[in-house]
């Protein structure tokens, strides 16, 4: 990603800022969650991130890992990204770490300064590896925080409930040393498992029997129903905005920049009653002064920009607001009539998301007939009209191969005024297919894909630097 060019900020490749996809929690069970949108918290961040290598201790002889390490590597040989296998090797390790751990003064400010917040967390963590990832299907006397039953686990748990808040404050120095290199832009999701940690914790401020999603449109007849349970407005009101002022300050701790998907939320949300489906849902309107106001401060306090997701179907008045609020707003090369070159400038512009095709994948067509192959219906007109517009901008012929397409595409979206710009790694490989195929979870690897090529290698391949130099500044 570039902004524009500060002295003294240039990297190998010159880039400003990476962006991330959601670090959210999932519950800690098997089979563990893949969609990084369907987090258990938003507040806290989930332990497959961790680097165990980093961990003060695991290079102790007596914790011994190699054979934990061995396993792990071997995973690379594959593509697909196994989550379990993952989840059991790193849990066994960081087990032993803990078994071996010794006090530390800067754990302890840690867990001070998150207070209840964490140890709520961390109890809804022990608690969920005892009876599931899912609070609503414990006994019924852990099924609320405040129970005495929940109070008397957890001083039982002490020492799980504490390894849970360690792993927690391990996922915090890494993710601030990695911030202390490149600053990193985080993205926050529209909800919250309902049977996760945050939903546990806040279920009184939640809609228990509604789920968010999108009435039917011309690409959707069906409509869509996302399965995350929306605020209750007046309840967060009354409860001073606290769970919405604490996501969006946890989104934020050590981050350069927010970016918030659906940002349309902040103003009405379409509320799907429990088994109406999609079809039957209203629109239910929030409070969106007084939230973009909790935006605004907590992005002073940051000193982090933020970015509103407003694609699909968006009130003209949403994005005069946004703008009103030096919120930046979303273009996309594949979305927009016109050139990157006419883009506003209050935006963070980009070819595409992960939710959409590659450069590649539109430009082979292996990414429409993916579609075809595992059932879904993808409009012919509305991918011609796509790949008419990448023909456009990248300023190709219809035979140039893909990294060269990729190249153009690039270029073209370097002439956007943009305030941010972003490229993505699997078009820096002109990967065909794309990381999450919406309207399906079973056809589809999502989430699951990993990259080609490992780091290293991407480091020294050309097409990263031609992508880097479209997107130069010259001012």
């Amino acid at each position: 990603g570039h902004g524009h060019q500060r002295p003294g900020r240039q990297r190998h490749l010159r880039a400003d800022v990476l962006l991330l996809n959601p670090l959210c929690a999932v519950a800690p069970e098997i089979p563990q969650e893949a969609s990084p949108y369907y987090p258990s918290s938003r507040r806290f961040r989930n332990p497959l991130y961790l680097r165990v290598e980093k961990i003060p201790g695991a290079d102790d002889a007596a914790v011994d890992l190699s054979k934990l390490a061995a396993a792990a590597q071997s995973l690379n040989d594959t593509r697909r990204i196994d989550r379990d296998h993952v989840f059991h090797l790193k849990m066994e390790a960081l087990d032993k770490i803990w078994s071996r751990y010794d006090q530390d003064s800067s754990f302890d400010r840690y867990r001070q300064l998150m207070g209840e917040s964490l140890h709520g967390f961390a109890s809804f963590c022990a608690l969920a590896e005892r009876f599931g990832g899912d609070w609503r299907l414990w006994p019924r006397e852990y099924q609320r925080p405040d129970s005495p039953d929940v109070r008397l686990f957890v001083q039982q748990a002490s020492h799980r409930v504490r390894f849970h808040q360690w792993l927690q404050w391990h996922l915090d120095r890494q993710l601030a040393a990695s911030a202390a290199v490149l600053p990193l832009v985080i993205d926050l999701p529209i909800g919250v498992s309902p049977g996760g940690a945050d939903a546990w914790q806040w279920q009184d401020v939640l809609a228990n029997n509604a789920t968010v999603g999108a009435p039917p449109d011309q690409f959707n007849m069906e409509g869509q129903d996302w399965s995350l349970p929306p605020f209750i407005p007046h309840r967060l009101r009354a409860a001073r905005y606290g769970p919405f002022i604490e996501t969006i300050r946890s989104s934020l701790r050590h981050s350069g920049g927010l970016r918030i998907d659906h940002v349309m939320g902040l103003f009405r949300l379409y509320w799907i009653p429990q088994g109406l489906g999609p079809k039957l849902g209203a629109y239910v309107r929030y409070p969106s002064e007084e939230m973009l106001a909790i935006v605004a401060v907590e992005s002073h306090r940051a000193r982090a920009w933020i970015a509103g997701e407003d694609l699909g179907t968006v009130e003209k008045h949403v994005r005069r607001q946004l703008a009103e609020n030096r919120m930046l707003s979303y273009k996309l090369l594949w979305f927009e009539d016109q050139l990157p070159s006419e883009f506003p400038e209050l935006a963070l512009a980009a070819v595409s998301t992960h939710d959409l095709p590659t450069v590649a994948g539109l430009w082979s067509g292996a990414d429409f007939a993916a579609q075809q192959r595992i059932g879904l219906q993808p409009s012919e007109d509305g991918f011609q009209q796509i790949r008419d517009r990448l023909l456009a901008a990248a300023a190709v012929s219809e035979n140039t191969a893909a990294p060269e397409v990729v190249a153009g595409a690039y270029r073209a979206l370097g002439r956007a005024p943009s305030t941010v710009l972003a490229a993505s790694l699997d078009d820096a490989l002109a990967v065909e297919e794309r990381p999450n195929m919406p309207g399906t979870t079973v056809h589809w690897p999502n989430w699951s894909l990993a990259l080609p090529q490992p780091l290293e290698v991407i480091e020294s391949l050309e097409l990263p630097r031609q992508i880097a130099d479209g997107l130069k500044r010259s001012r």
